[in-house]
């Protein structure tokens, strides 16, 4: 039997597309979400909703409307998780509504989600409070419905902030976070943020705090503590006004003074990666 050509690992899948950290996001940190995309002429040209994650943590499904549903959260059969969402969107062309795409087996080098989409598409996430997108709008379907309503137990309010891009407000228990990823390498924005904290700059606003960060998907998402009680639309103006200082602070190449090393240091000793 001949040899399977193995996928091979990359750091970034979402590299290159527009909203690559929504994308991240979508997959490692928001419970519920959905971004429409278009796949390219070569591709069909079919429009497809990428969504968090769908029933029973299946790759593709199509809603009884005939919507086809991509997730994003779902445990990768490769190295390339661009790959396999592509795998899925490809392969799910004859479901029939109300079908779900059974889960893939190990899959070979293909198109990717840079090779079918067409990214002159506006690119649009939709933050939702529960997983009803499941099912189109107004029906009811009771094979849907345990999965949905168990599904909804899990999860923690969720908004994107439209001052900024990239930065999903949360509260988890009775704290509220800020996640904010940046679309840049990510020893560049560990020297943002250290020399930031050296000069303690690195707080949103009074009474924040800049917590550390997750690794996901070959990015960097910082995390800031809220005041407790913050809304979502409190920190609008915050976050806007924060994003240029952040900014500067990314486009600094001098190297980092002794102060900016240790706060480097700390950083760097509290990241997290999402796998």
């Amino acid at each position: 039997m001949a040899k399977k050509n193995r996928v091979p690992f990359v750091l970034r899948p979402f590299e290159g597309l527009p909203g690559e950290v929504d994308l991240i996001a979508m997959r490692e940190i928001v419970p519920a979400a959905t971004a429409p995309v278009k796949l390219t002429k070569e591709f069909g040209g079919a429009e497809v909703l990428l969504v968090t994650v769908l029933p029973l943590d299946r790759p593709a499904m199509r809603r009884k409307d005939g919507v086809l549903m991509a997730a994003m959260h779902r445990t990768s059969t490769s190295g390339d998780a661009s790959r396999d969402i592509a795998a899925a969107i490809l392969a799910s062309e004859d479901l029939e509504p109300g079908d779900l795409l059974p889960v893939q087996g190990a899959l070979e080098p293909g198109p990717r989600l840079q090779d079918i989409l067409d990214t002159s598409v506006p690119w649009k996430v939709t933050v939702h409070e529960g997983y009803d997108f499941w099912l189109p709008e107004g029906e009811r379907d009771t094979e849907v419905q345990a999965a949905l309503e168990e599904a909804n137990t899990g999860i923690f309010p969720t908004v994107k902030l439209e001052s900024v891009e990239g930065a999903y407000w949360c509260r988890m228990g009775a704290r509220e976070y800020l996640r904010w990823g940046q679309p840049v390498d990510e020893e560049v924005l560990l020297d943002a943020l250290a020399r930031l904290q050296a000069k303690r700059e690195s707080a949103l606003e009074e009474g924040t705090k800049l917590l550390g960060a997750f690794r996901a998907g070959g990015l960097m998402i910082p995390v800031w503590e809220m005041v407790p009680g913050t809304e979502a639309e409190e920190i609008e103006k915050p976050a806007k006004a924060f994003a240029p200082v952040l900014a500067a602070a990314i486009a600094d190449t001098t190297p980092l003074n002794a102060d900016e090393r240790r706060a480097r240091a700390g950083l760097v000793s509290r990241q997290v990666t999402i796998r």
